[in-house]
């Protein structure tokens, strides 16, 4: 008994949450907006309870900078979102919400602020605008206040003197939006903007008001080189928060923190922990205030990286699940020969990626994220030189060293933290890292290494019992946050839109280097989940993801027919030769055409207006030939005239549509294979608005566009009324609908304390099959089909068998009957390429 109570505690704490806390059996993801209320929400709730959902996950609710159509540009933490329908809307819907036996859980964002326009939007900043290092605001933003220089606000379209000799800034007066008590002040406007006047300084010519304020107008291009605030990633209109800070946590978090308290929140998502200064421990203070609630964090883990078990957490909302579930489903037999159209098309050879990757960081570090890689090195420097056994480490060899090691680092941070002793791991990571960084740096500069990666530790160089020294914290913390915003830019919004071998490994979270998975280490995987993270989040789409789960699964299909997809590839460039322009890039064309097979299907094409949107972000991210930046009109032009064209031209279109009839039943099982294991491995599935359904998609914008749940309740009324799904759209909300709803019906399977996963023999390397158990009983048992297409050439499943546990067994999608042992596998997905059974 003793033993058990152990076990029954360790697996609580290893949760990270309280026992007893409220914990989804699963999540519905939508985006609130001014189109779609609360209120629109709680009018979907008899819709979300058929459909089996336990609990919605909404974006975040605070009030957002006007105009906001995601809402994670946060102005004021105090006041639920008045376009969203308020606190009482809110709660309202909470209210109904429980009544159809569903939670709510909410996105949170601890990382950064809103820069508004106007700015008085944002209070705080208004205050720290206005008052500068005095402020009771100024220790909120990460300003680098010990410069003295003003904080700069890069918002004009020319530079300072040519928008003074145009009279484009003027001096007006008026009673500013959440400071009427003051009545009517002076303040500054150019166009749209607005900024406050520093008391005093309103009766000088405008050239000097303009130098006497506490911040600084400034040209938009500067802020690369001089911006003198901590932002999320390149972003200058969002400003980091210290929320390291207790009260300034407190008072970000106290609206939030009541709301969960007091049972209208059931569980937060935590949007982008990587940025603030200590993750794990905002975590913890999080867990404290919240009483231990059911939290999960949007921590992107590299390749095999796992998040550490220490956390106050459940786990991460779910990329570390979304590769694995696309890899196993790939043929891994597919990588050469796609490598061999990647090399034609676009020139690029396999084992460039590492270099590519490499290449895509330093230009990042030596651009966009320049002025916080210099900032780091004048860190550095001050801590050299306030140490006489390092004042010969110049600030040139520093820069050097630690751009070098920004480019080297491999995952979004080590956590390390100051004054706290670093894990081996943590060690582990920042000297492969300097490992990396040694082999590209002149060997001059290799002594200059050698300290600052001992600043990085925490450990002590130069004179003794300097370690706690602040600027030597400083360096540590911002080196910590700037690994992440260089992870980002540099992989995921440069290199991520420059490797086209196969587009779904270039998606968030995911390694573009690992093709495939086996099934083995699939369950190994899935097995450590349930043992360390069973309360973690599982995710296919989220808002930041680059192109939709069916997106993905149709062009991991090309890995079962890679060959068939070169000579598809040389047949569209023969066919289009006459309108490929000389400017069109190999990469970009390689993109677009596999671009244009995802988001299509045997019955049409992706409208126009959504494709072009993509392409032009996707052109500008890859930053080859124009960016957001430095637009280059003539290349866009062309290119988006080829795939106009391309787009449009019926034989493009026919030879399309044949390859989608050719490959219908590897779509149909990817489709259905990866939502059905999303469902039902370890941890709490999220679906995001409309994936039930067929829902290609691309990038932001694009992923947020409003859903028809109307049409979505009418088919999942027909099939739950015993009809057969009319086509793969159909099919997929049956697999969805039937899979939430055995969770739902058997949370002790998934979710409950004794919940287990166990794998299952099958004869056939292309079956998936594993069951969830509540202590040993087994509960449910999937049966995922791996790469339909290559088994339907090899003339289906034979005479394979999976082996089910004892018993009667009823398949909740295909409502057949089994009895447990040897079933023949032709037997069980005789009507689709997926099963989900259940104890008859």
């Amino acid at each position: 008994m003793a033993d058990g109570t152990h076990e029954r505690t360790r697996r609580r704490k290893r949760q990270g949450h309280r026992a007893g806390a409220a914990v989804p059996v699963s999540t519905y993801r939508l985006q609130l907006s001014a189109d779609f209320t609360f209120a629109d929400a709680g009018e979907r709730l008899d819709y979300f309870a058929s459909l089996g959902v336990t609990h919605l996950y909404l974006s975040p609710v605070l009030t957002a900078a006007p105009g906001s159509t995601h809402f994670y540009d946060v102005v004021d933490h105090s006041r639920i979102s008045d376009v969203l329908g308020g606190e009482d809307g809110l709660r309202d819907l909470s209210w109904k919400a429980g009544e159809h036996g569903i939670g709510l859980i909410a996105d949170v964002v601890p990382n950064h602020m809103a820069v508004p326009t106007p700015a008085f939007h944002n209070k705080a900043l208004w205050d720290v605008l206005e008052h500068g290092h005095e402020s009771l605001f100024s220790h909120w933003f990460d300003v680098d206040w010990e410069s003295g220089e003003p904080v700069l606000m890069p918002v004009l379209g020319q530079r300072i003197g040519t928008i003074l000799a145009a009279g484009e800034l003027t001096v007006d007066h008026m009673v500013v939006p959440g400071f009427e008590d003051r009545g009517e002040v002076p303040v500054l406007r150019y166009w749209d903007h607005v900024f406050p006047v520093r008391a005093g300084t309103e009766h000088l010519p405008l050239a000097s008001l303009v130098e006497e304020q506490h911040y600084r107008l400034a040209y938009w291009r500067v802020a690369n080189e001089e911006l003198n605030y901590r932002r999320f990633f390149d972003v200058g209109s969002l400003v980091a928060v210290r929320v390291e800070d207790e009260d300034v946590f407190d008072a970000t978090h106290a609206r939030i923190v009541s709301l969960v308290k007091d049972g209208t929140l059931e569980g937060l998502r935590i949007d982008h922990p990587d940025g603030l200064a200590d993750p794990e421990g905002y975590v913890a203070r999080l867990s404290e205030a919240t009483d231990g609630a059911w939290i999960v964090v949007e921590k992107i883990l590299e390749d095999e990286e796992r998040l550490p078990t220490t956390w106050k957490c459940a786990g991460t909302t779910g990329y570390d699940a979304s590769w694995r579930v696309g890899a196993l489903l790939r043929d891994p037999s597919g990588a050469a020969p796609l490598a061999g159209t990647l090399h034609r098309v676009a020139g690029d050879a396999m084992g460039e990626l590492p270099d590519l990757i490499d290449s895509a960081k330093r230009e990042i570090v030596k651009e966009s994220l320049s002025s916080e890689v210099h900032r780091l090195a004048t860190i550095a420097h001050a801590v050299c030189t306030a140490d006489v056994r390092l004042r010969d480490h110049t600030w040139r060899a520093l820069y050097d060293c630690l751009r070098t090691m920004l480019v080297t680092f491999d995952r979004y941070r080590a956590y390390v933290i100051a004054d706290v002793a670093p894990r081996p791991d943590s060690l582990d990571t920042i000297d492969h890292a300097a490992e990396r960084a040694r082999r590209l740096l002149d060997p001059e500069r290799h002594e200059t290494l050698d300290v600052v990666v001992d600043l990085l530790k925490g450990a002590e160089v130069g004179s003794a019992g300097r370690t706690t020294d602040a600027k030597r914290r400083e360096l540590v913390t911002r080196f910590q946050q700037a690994c992440g915003a260089v992870m980002a830019k540099g992989v995921e919004d440069t290199a991520y839109y420059r490797w086209t071998h196969l587009l779904p490994l270039c998606e968030v979270g995911s390694p573009a280097g690992r093709f495939a998975m086996p099934p083995a280490a699939f369950h190994a995987w899935a097995q450590e989940q349930q043992k360390l993270f069973p309360h973690a989040m599982t995710c296919l789409s989220t808002h930041d993801t680059k192109r939709s789960e069916d997106v993905r699964a149709r062009l991991g299909v090309l890995s079962e027919a890679a060959d068939q997809w070169d000579e598809l590839v040389q047949q569209l460039r023969t066919m289009t030769l006459e309108m490929r322009p000389a400017e069109l890039d190999g990469r970009t064309e390689n993109l677009w055409w596999q671009t244009l097979v995802g988001t299509s299907d045997e019955d049409g094409v992706m409208e126009w207006d959504r494709l072009e949107g993509y392409l032009i972000k996707a052109m500008r991210e890859a930053k080859s030939h124009t960016t957001w930046t430095s637009i280059n009109e003539t290349y866009e032009s062309q290119v988006l005239w080829f795939a106009q064209a391309t787009h449009a031209d019926p034989e493009v279109r026919e030879a399309l549509a044949a390859w989608h009839r050719a490959t219908a039943t590897g779509t149909r099982g990817a489709i259905l294979g990866q939502k059905l294991l999303q469902l039902t491995i370890p941890g709490v599935p999220d679906v995001y608005q409309g994936t039930e359904t067929l829902a290609p998609s691309l990038v932001d914008p694009d992923n947020r566009r409003p859903v028809d749940f109307a049409l979505r309740d009418e088919m999942l009324t027909r099939l739950l009324g015993g009809a057969r799904p009319r086509g793969l759209v159909e099919e997929k909300l049956l697999v969805t609908a039937a899979a939430l709803r055995l969770r739902r019906d058997h949370p002790d399977a998934f979710t409950g304390d004794q919940a287990g996963y166990v794998p299952l023999p099958a004869s056939s390397g292309h079956a998936v099959v594993f069951a969830r158990t509540a202590g040993e009983e087994p509960v449910a048992v999937t049966v995922a089909t791996r790469a339909a297409l290559e088994l339907e050439h090899l003339g289906g499943w034979g005479e394979h068998t999976v082996q089910l546990p004892e018993g009667e067994w009823r398949d909740v999608i295909g409502r057949q009957t089994f009895e447990g042992g040897s079933v023949p596998l032709a037997q069980l997905l005789k009507n689709h390429p997926v099963a989900l059974l259940e104890r008859a």
